[in-house]
C-alpha cells in the first residue's frame, strides 16, 4: 500500500502532498495498474520551485493520465499539479477576454465555465479528456478547433533550475498535435497556468463533422447548443473510460502531400478529408476501418466498434497487448495506403 510521509511545506493551506510506492491506476485512463517510485502533487507554482532541488532523475510530469500509456512501473517520481483556479484577465482590445486557468483545471471543467460565461473558442472542445496543462502540451483539438488558436501564453517553471517563465503562443511552436513541450523542451518545463483569448462575440465553427447535421439546421445557435451537441455526438462513439479503458484518439491523423492523397483518392473516390494548406489531413479512423479493424481484438486489447481510432482495454490488457495491437494496425494502413500513422498516446 501507498504510503503518505511527513513533511511540512505549505502554500494557500495546500500541503504538498509526497506518496512512496503508488499506484497509478488512478492517473492513466487506460487502467493500466503500474505504480511509481514517489508520487508528489503540489498546489502552486510556487511549491514546485521549492520542490525542483530536491527532485532526482527520473521524473515524470503528468496531468490527467488520459494520454498516457505505461509499459511498466516507473522506477523514479511522478509529479501532478494541483494547481486549479479559472479567472479573467481583462480584455485585448480585439474582442477578446483573456482567461486564465491553472493547469491543474480538469480541461472539461474550463470549457464548461467558458460557455456558462457566454464565452466562445473551446466549445468545440468539449468533453476533451484531461487536464489545461495538457491542452498546451499537446495541443489539443476536435472539429476543426485546436488549443493553438486560443493560447496566448504559458506560465512554466524550469525543471533544473526552478526559475519561472512566460511562453509565448509563437514561442511554443504550435503545429498539428505537437509543440516544443513535446519536442526540444520535453521534460524541461512544467506548465503552471495557461492563459486563453476567448471570444465575447463567438464565432462558431459548425463545419466540421455532423455538427451542423446536429444542429437540425438551426440559425439561432449559441457555444452551449454547440457543446451540447459535441457532448452528445462524442458520447454516442466514444467508450467511457471508467467503463473500457482507453485514451481516447490513439492515432494521429496524417497529413500526406498532393501526389500520395491524389493516389489514394483514385483508389477511394470516397475518401473524407481536410485541407492543410498545401497538403491533406486523412482520418486516421477512416483507414483503419478500411483496414477491416474496427470492432477487432487481439487477446485483450480491442479496436473500439464505434471508432476505429480508439484502442480499447478490453479488461485486464497488458501495455504489451495494447503495443501489439497498435502495431498489427500500422502494418495494415501502411500496406493498404502506403502512408504511415502514428501514435498520439505518449508511451512511458
Amino acid at each position: 500500500m501507498a504510503t503518505l510521509y511527513n513533511q511540512h511545506e505549505r502554500t494557500m493551506n495546500n500541503e504538498i502532498k509526497r506518496y512512496k510506492d503508488y499506484s497509478l491506476l488512478a492517473h492513466n485512463t487506460f487502467g493500466m495498474d503500474v505504480r511509481c517510485k514517489c508520487f508528489i502533487e503540489y498546489y502552486s507554482a510556487q511549491q514546485l520551485q521549492l520542490l525542483v532541488p530536491s527532485l532526482s532523475r527520473p521524473f515524470l510530469h503528468i496531468g490527467g493520465g488520459s494520454n498516457l500509456l505505461f509499459s511498466s512501473d516507473y522506477a523514479g517520481t511522478i509529479l501532478h499539479s494541483a494547481i486549479k483556479g479559472i479567472s479573467r484577465l481583462g480584455e485585448d482590445g480585439e474582442g477578446h477576454v483573456l482567461v486564465k486557468a491553472g493547469a491543474g483545471e480538469i480541461w472539461d471543467d474550463l470549457v464548461a465555465w467558458a460557455v456558462d460565461s457566454g464565452l466562445g473558442g473551446i466549445e468545440n472542445l468539449s468533453l476533451i479528456p484531461g487536464e489545461v496543462g495538457a491542452s498546451a502540451v499537446q495541443n489539443i483539438g476536435a472539429y476543426g478547433v485546436e488549443a493553438k488558436d486560443v493560447i496566448v501564453c504559458v506560465d512554466v517553471v524550469d525543471l533544473s533550475t526552478g526559475e519561472a517563465r512566460q511562453l509565448t503562443n509563437a514561442d511554443c511552436h504550435y503545429s498539428y498535435r505537437q509543440s516544443i513541450f513535446k519536442n526540444e523542451l520535453k521534460g524541461r518545463y512544467a506548465i503552471t497556468h495557461v492563459t486563453y483569448a476567448l471570444s465575447a462575440t463567438p464565432q462558431l465553427q459548425l463545419d466540421y463533422g455532423n455538427i451542423r447535421a446536429a444542429l437540425s439546421g438551426r440559425s439561432d445557435v449559441t457555444v452551449a447548443d454547440v457543446r451540447r451537441a459535441i457532448i452528445d455526438i462524442r458520447n454516442a462513439k466514444l467508450p467511457d473510460p471508467s467503463v473500457m479503458g482507453n485514451a481516447g484518439s490513439f492515432f494521429m491523423n496524417p497529413i500526406v502531400d498532393s501526389s500520395t492523397f491524389e493516389a489514394i483518392r483514385g483508389v477511394y473516390p470516397d475518401m473524407p478529408f481536410y485541407v492543410v494548406g498545401d497538403r491533406y489531413k486523412i482520418p486516421a479512423g477512416w483507414m483503419i476501418e478500411k483496414c477491416g479493424w474496427k470492432g477487432k481484438a487481439l487477446g485483450r486489447a480491442g479496436v473500439h466498434d464505434k471508432q476505429a481510432l480508439v484502442l480499447v482495454n478490453l479488461g485486464g490488457a497488458t501495455s504489451e497487448e495494447i503495443m501489439r495491437l497498435c502495431e498489427a494496425v500500422r502494418k495494415d494502413v501502411k500496406k493498404t495506403f502506403g502512408v504511415d500513422i502514428h501514435p498520439e498516446v505518449n508511451i512511458i
